[in-house]
């Protein structure tokens, strides 16, 4: 990332971007900031943009050919049409003779490193990986918002925050924006302020009914699953992310088991180390054994699910065809007689 700064800040470009990885939010950003390096505001004619899956790699490299209008730079950005873990013939090739006023940008989401087209582009350009951010990254950039608002908040009412809101930057950016409006004309953000206005990730829920479970509070667990619900989760989802959350919970207990500490399991586990404190209190509440059955427990009822829904569906197929039988033999019947 900081190679793509002192790109930008130098306007000392590369022939050709791919800006990868699963943070959405940084990728938007980045492709924001070059563009706005590359063309001038309100430049539309030596700027382009591909989107979709269907886009032609023939397509881009004809309008690449083509000259910027009144001298300059050109840039085409594209994105999300599977060219990174596709075999693509012609493209590959291109990105070696790229005139010198073109600059192109690819955007993805995944990538085949073992593809023509990635070897291309860390051969003529510059590759930029954005991945998950850890949570003093996260935070430092939540407090440097905060910061310029005018706002304050306690450590321990910011994990709350970001436990409701996960790690996606782009999820936190939306989540603080609406407390920033509810919080307006005060200084300190509380946890009052955050339980009011933030909305929890699914899989947040998801732990509050592992959390109900390990409490024995059935009602909670229920009410917690009637949410899910109608939040348009179907039951066989809720029930796979639960198995997750179990699963998780007995890793971090064999891993703290083994000594490691809260970042060394986040790491191995994708957990923020916050989070993993979390999941720490509820390990010690099982055995390992009683986490792995409740694992297999949910992967054996999701199996009779499947099993029972395939078995309804081959009754339904039987039954139609006995159906579509009769009413052939009736009207043949109904021929004869005629």
């Amino acid at each position: 990332m900081k190679s793509l700064q002192e790109d930008i800040k130098n306007q000392d470009f590369k022939k050709v971007y791919l800006l990868c990885g699963e943070e959405d939010y940084l990728k938007k950003q980045y492709k924001e900031k070059l563009k706005n390096a590359l063309v001038p505001d309100g430049d539309t004619m030596n700027f382009s943009i591909f989107e979709g899956k269907k886009t032609e790699p023939r397509a881009v490299i004809d309008l690449g050919e083509t000259m910027p209008f009144f001298g300059g730079k050109k840039s085409d950005i594209s994105g999300g049409y599977r060219i990174f873990k596709n075999q693509c013939q012609d493209l590959p090739e291109y990105l070696g003779e790229l005139p010198e006023y073109l600059c192109m940008v690819f955007v993805e989401s995944e990538v085949d490193k073992r593809s023509r087209m990635y070897k291309a582009v860390k051969k003529y350009g510059r590759i930029v990986e954005f991945g998950q951010q850890d949570s003093n990254t996260i935070m430092r950039w939540v407090l440097g918002i905060l910061n310029r608002e005018g706002r304050k908040i306690t450590r321990s009412d910011m994990e709350l925050f970001l436990t409701k809101t996960g790690t996606d930057m782009g999820n936190i950016e939306r989540e603080l924006e609406k407390l920033l409006c509810y919080t307006m004309g005060r200084e300190v953000i509380t946890k009052e302020d955050i339980e009011a206005v933030c909305t929890t990730q699914i899989s947040n829920h998801i732990f509050d009914m592992i959390r109900a479970m390990t409490e024995k509070n059935q009602n909670k667990a229920l009410e917690l699953y009637y949410d899910l619900l109608a939040l348009k989760e179907p039951p066989m989802r809720i029930l796979f992310l639960i198995a997750r959350q179990f699963n998780l919970i007995m890793q971090v207990k064999e891993l703290a088991a083994e000594g490691h500490d809260q970042s060394s399991i986040g790491k191995k586990t994708g957990l923020q180390p916050f989070v993993v404190r979390n999941y720490m209190t509820y390990a010690r509440k099982y055995t390992t054994e009683a986490l792995r059955e409740a694992v297999e427990e949910c992967v054996s009822t999701e199996a009779k699910v499947k099993n029972r829904n395939h078995d309804r569906y081959h009754e339904c197929r039987t039954s139609s065809g006995e159906n579509s039988a009769d009413e052939k033999n009736s009207r043949t019947d109904d021929g004869q007689s005629g």
